[in-house]
């Protein structure tokens, strides 16, 4: 059995990856830190779902986070790190306080948590890392400058860890979501959704079940990393 934690579990896209590899059969603790509500809801829907709060954005709790995973688990097959937060705001107006929120959730999490991560895979030989970046850290985003700066980021620290990683056999690729049907994009009017599904040329907004399968599909391939798989409809093809 997998041993797999998920940073961001509670809602959107963090939560289908952990319900759904949880289905599978994998032991998967799903991280949070506000939202311990619908955590305990979710956990309730699996046995094989354990939850565990901890701002990721917070060194030490990191630490008691996957030291609970690994004397409890004894051992961490797959770190998913999905946490993040955005904000639209015009960047003149962007203040120190967002600039480090945004970068403290999105990219130091990432960070964070997998250097944590890191000690035992490493000492295992094995492990796979899968990194939820954005479209917007790809093409960038007007409004969302720094969640864009993130996503480049997490795009960047992917592919120099597979280099550094890959002989000790540990994977480390990104997946990055065009527009989803989570609540980060709740914002958007039924027109905003009718125009950008004229621009995709599927003509349909994804789904968090699309980034759940292209998880299962990274978790058991030995032969991918390094890379930035963009699901987006066809929205940007690069």
């Amino acid at each position: 059995m997998r041993v797999i934690l998920v940073t961001g579990a509670s809602r959107g896209i963090g939560r289908e990856i952990a319900k759904n590899l949880a289905q599978k059969g994998n032991k998967v603790i799903a991280n949070y830190n506000i939202s311990e509500e619908k955590a305990k809801i979710l956990q309730e829907e699996s046995e094989n779902i354990d939850i565990f709060k901890a701002d990721v954005s917070k060194r030490e709790e990191v630490k008691k986070m996957v030291e609970y995973v690994i004397s409890t688990y004894g051992k961490i097959d797959v770190l998913i790190n999905n946490a993040g937060i955005s904000e639209n705001k015009l960047f003149t107006d962007v203040t120190d306080e967002d600039w480090q929120k945004i970068v403290d959730n999105n990219l130091y999490s990432a960070f964070c948590v997998s250097q944590e991560v890191l000690h035992n895979m490493i000492h295992n030989k094995s492990g796979c890392i899968i990194n939820i970046s954005s479209i917007w850290g790809i093409v960038g985003a007007s409004c969302e400058t720094i969640y864009a700066i993130t996503k480049a980021g997490i795009d960047g620290m992917t592919k120099s860890l597979a280099k550094e990683l890959g002989p000790s056999n540990i994977r480390v690729n990104s997946i990055a979501p065009g527009i989803i049907e989570t609540d980060m994009n709740k914002n958007l009017s039924l027109k905003d959704i009718d125009d950008l599904k004229d621009e995709i040329p599927l003509q349909k907004i994804g789904k968090t079940s699309d980034i759940s399968k292209c998880v299962d599909w990274i978790i058991d391939d030995e032969y991918t990393t390094g890379q930035v798989i963009s699901i987006n409809g066809g929205w940007v093809i690069t």
